[in-house]
């Protein structure tokens, strides 16, 4: 994937995202995964060499550091990019189907057919419940992964020295992790980060069911009232040569 990929992709789902949506990108973008990418993962490198433990016994360092670590940091949260930003691609291809359908339509009944959708991208049908549910997705992606980083880690605090007592370990040993501050502090950027975007994505599924609201209370609002069929405009009778005299005679008599 290249950069002018990438590019693409994101002008087209902030071509159809709300004001809370656009946001939403701009953080996952430039605070997530530019941090992750420009410094996070320089942060963790290999961190299961750094990761020290003060015994020799074969097998006690690798089993310590599966204990504090089963997963490392750095690709448990290169999966939550690719979870949480997947929904939006959805968005994208389900614009992508009714353009190419629109398309169809205009070519097998002319171009002067009656349109299938007044505006591909505009949310309403089939969209508005895509565009819905990616929004429920990416939020509870991120309320599981803040989940799963506190459930599965250990050491989410990053102490100076954890004590291992797990098998080989002769006894219990003490092991050291490498750059524990710098990690705490990445830890807690991307949690809060990740707290941002669920407060964000929260406003913007409030905001559509609130507008959503006032479409159904209000009838649908303008658009609605002129398909109506007792809204139409009275139609304009021709007037004929009689008609025309009349008015000329009443023109001469004042």
């Amino acid at each position: 994937m290249n950069w002018a990929f990438l590019q693409g992709l994101l002008s087209g789902v902030n071509k159809y995202s709300t004001a809370f949506g656009r946001i939403w990108l701009s953080v996952v973008f430039i605070f997530r995964l530019m941090v992750f990418v420009v410094a996070a993962e320089k942060v963790w490198g290999d961190e299961q060499k750094d990761f020290d433990c003060n015994t020799r016994q074969p097998g006690c360092h690798n089993v310590c550091y599966d204990h504090f670590f089963p997963v490392s940091h750095s690709r448990l949260w290169a999966l939550q990019l690719i979870f949480v930003t997947c929904p939006s691609l959805l968005v994208v291809l389900h614009v992508a189907y009714r353009d190419e359908r629109e398309r169809k339509h205009c070519l097998k009944h002319g171009e002067g057919c009656t349109r299938l959708y007044d505006n591909t991208g505009k949310k309403r049908g089939g969209l508005w419940w895509t565009y819905f549910f990616s929004l429920l997705f990416k939020m509870a992606v991120d309320g599981v992964f803040i989940f799963l980083l506190f459930y599965i880690y250990e050491a989410y605090f990053f102490p100076l020295v954890v004590k291992c007592s797990e098998d080989p370990c002769p006894n219990e040993v003490d092991c050291f992790i490498a750059r524990p501050t710098e990690k705490r502090v990445f830890t807690v950027f991307m949690v809060v980060i990740s707290l941002v975007c669920i407060l964000l994505t929260l406003c913007e599924i409030l905001y559509l069911l609130g507008k959503k609201c006032r479409e159904c209370i209000g009838g649908g609002g303008p658009r609605a009232i002129r398909e109506s069929p007792q809204f139409t405009m009275p139609a304009t009778i021709p007037l004929t040569e009689k008609d025309t005299s009349v008015f000329k005679h009443s023109e001469l008599e004042r």
